[in-house]
């Protein structure tokens, strides 16, 4: 690839990846111009130690097969190959040594996560790294107030009421989790067993 790109990042547990995801990352790609998404299932992700958390390998799979049928959206397994807990970081300085001092990275987050930010690890190199970008639904007010200046940017997407965990919860009860997430990713679901007799807590 060569340099200048406009690359987005999208980093998360994809436990699994929804439709949710999917929409933010293609409103924030068409809002700011961006060259490519990238999703990047964490590997060992440390802020969901407290309950059981499918592989590394079924996670990465389920996104490759959710982000497949758009030319624009890529996915890494640069968090999963290094060893650890996983830690944001060190997803970008990892990405950025990959593409190049000339790519401009934007990291995509939910927005109400951006308030947040500050106890991240090493939070202070975080924006040298990539300008955030907190996806928000229309007419929805951020909880404290969050500070945009610089580094920040809010991007409205459409509301989509999926989450990873109400997609295993359905899985876990016996309901239907086809258009929460892509065909492909119910299918592989299915096929591996996933999240039956899992308890998130």
């Amino acid at each position: 690839m060569s340099g200048g790109s406009r690359i987005g990042v999208m980093g998360g547990t994809f436990d699994p990846i929804h439709n949710g995801h999917l929409v933010a990352a293609s409103e924030v790609c068409h809002a700011l111009a961006l060259d490519e998404v990238i999703f990047v299932p964490t590997g060992q992700p440390w802020q969901k130690a407290d309950r059981d958390v499918a592989s590394a390998e079924d996670r990465f799979l389920m996104t490759v097969i959710a982000t497949a049928a758009n030319p624009l959206f890529t996915v890494s397994r640069v968090d999963i190959d290094r060893p650890g807990e996983t830690y944001t970081v060190d997803t970008l300085r990892d990405l950025r040594a990959a593409r190049g001092p000339d790519a401009e990275f934007f990291f995509i987050i939910g927005a109400d996560a951006l308030s947040g930010l500050p106890t991240w690890k090493h939070a202070e190199d975080l924006l040298t790294l990539a300008h955030f970008v907190g996806c928000t639904r229309p007419g929805h007010q951020l909880a404290g107030g969050v500070l945009l200046e610089g580094r920040f940017s809010l991007i409205e997407v459409p509301a989509v009421e999926v989450s990873s965990t109400v997609c295993r919860e359905r899985v876990r009860a016996g309901l239907p989790i086809r258009y929460l997430v892509p065909d492909g990713v119910v299918e592989y679901i299915a096929k591996r067993g996933l999240y039956l007799g899992q308890d998130d807590d």
